[in-house]
């Protein structure tokens, strides 16, 4: 297949199209009028095909990723046994006992540090981001009685939740700016609806990390402030986030009503969340985690998984970022890659590429294999005919290679089959 770089303008002009394909399947061809049906023809009976053997299992595909020595996106260590025999160690170490529905040393001693370093009064441990969010969302929603939240269109509301807000809360999510660029002020004053709150993902995960400079940050704060609104940060990569402006979290999170992070997607704990806010307001969160069935006996394994690798990975991040910026230039350098955003902002990117995404998929193995470096998680098709893409995350997976090295294992993708 031919390859061919894309121009600045032509990318500019697709760039929406490109990061948001793969989650809206079919909608680039709903309008068009089904052809009528063809007339049956009577046909001879053919030979039975052979049988095409089936392809690899999930199960292969972690048994492969697992058994590579490098890799270009985060994932499990892939040793869940010696994991768990880690948490029950360092909470021995600690001295720490469990927790009865949350309440215990160990779960809020998590809380009450968080909330320091995101500079909130309190914060509130949740099992899933899901439901924390949700429950920010819902009660500003019973504050300000419209039932409408402002967000990007690539929001984990709008895309990954299954539309819980609407049907759980009677909640509707009025989309505030075309996806090519994060939340602005002039979206929040130029809103076709009143809101009651909007929700901001801070970086922009689909458009590969992006973020407001800190002076547009600073300015929809402002506005949200004088428009009466309520301010939500979506901090799922809030962590991955704090090199690009320079500031501590807290500085970052001033003049936001709320607050949620994760502590698995890069902190790489078992699972769960944190929202912070206000002192009243967690007190209402904890009233809502409990009618949303989240106050389990026992949250204190989630909270010791994340409590024991919080430290570290945040004194990490800005090697991860750096080491992002430095990648990424080596991959943009090859005229057959582009690479959203660049530079880069984070230690996430995108990267898209004309080739056929089976066929990449199918080299991504054989390349794990052979050289033990694992290139991406999979490529997907974009509404560009012949552009594929996929998300790449600098961690701890590459501390193994160097640029280099990683450079000519994600080029050996376009290599003849």
């Amino acid at each position: 297949m031919a390859h061919r770089d894309f121009s600045r303008g032509e990318f500019l002009a697709l760039s929406g199209l490109l990061a948001g394909s793969t989650l809206l399947k079919g909608t680039a061809h709903a309008a068009a009028p089904k052809p009528p049906p063809a007339p049956k023809k009577e046909v001879p009976a053919a030979s039975p095909a052979p049988a095409t053997p089936p392809g690899p299992t999930r199960e292969d595909f972690e048994r492969l990723r697992r058994g590579c020595r490098a890799s270009l996106t985060l994932g499990t260590s892939g040793n869940e046994g010696a994991e768990l025999i880690r948490i029950g160690e360092w909470v021995q170490r600690q001295g720490l006992m469990g927790d009865v529905y949350g309440n215990g040393e160990l779960v809020q001693s998590l809380e009450k540090r968080v909330a320091g370093l995101l500079g909130f009064e309190d914060a509130c441990f949740m099992p899933t981001g899901t439901m924390g969010q949700l429950i920010a969302l819902r009660m500003y929603a019973d504050a300000g009685g419209k039932r409408t939240f402002g967000v990007h269109p690539s929001s984990h509301h709008v895309l990954h939740e299954n539309d819980s807000y609407a049907v759980l809360h009677g909640l509707r999510a009025v989309n505030l700016l075309p996806w090519t660029r994060p939340v602005l002020a002039a979206d929040v004053r130029e809103a076709r609806e009143p809101l009651d709150v909007v929700s901001v993902e801070l970086p922009v995960r689909w458009l590969g990390g992006q973020l407001q400079t800190w002076e547009q940050l600073e300015e929809l704060k402002r506005t949200c402030r004088e428009q009466g609104v309520k301010l939500h940060m979506d901090g799922a990569r809030l962590w991955e986030s704090q090199p690009f402006y320079g500031r501590s979290y807290a500085d970052i999170c001033r003049g936001f009503d709320s607050v949620y992070v994760s502590f698995y997607k890069m902190v790489g704990a078992l699972g769960g969340a944190m929202v912070a806010g206000s002192r009243d307001f967690i007190r209402t969160a904890r009233l809502w985690r409990h009618r949303h069935g989240g106050n389990i006996f026992q949250l204190w394994p989630y909270a010791a998984s994340a409590a024991m690798r919080l430290d570290d990975t945040l004194a990490r991040i800005p090697g991860y970022v750096q080491r992002a910026k430095s990648l990424t230039e080596a991959l943009a350098a090859d005229p057959r890659l582009t690479v959203l955003p660049r530079p880069v902002q984070t230690n996430l990117f995108r990267v898209f590429v004309r080739a056929d995404a089976g066929a990449l998929n199918r080299q991504r193995d054989r390349i794990a294999r052979e050289t033990g470096i694992w290139v991406a998680n999979g490529f997907s098709p974009t509404r560009v005919p012949g552009v594929v893409e996929t998300e790449l995350q600098v961690g701890e997976g590459l501390t193994g290679i160097d640029d280099a090295e990683a450079t000519r294992a994600f080029l050996r993708l376009l290599e003849p089959a």
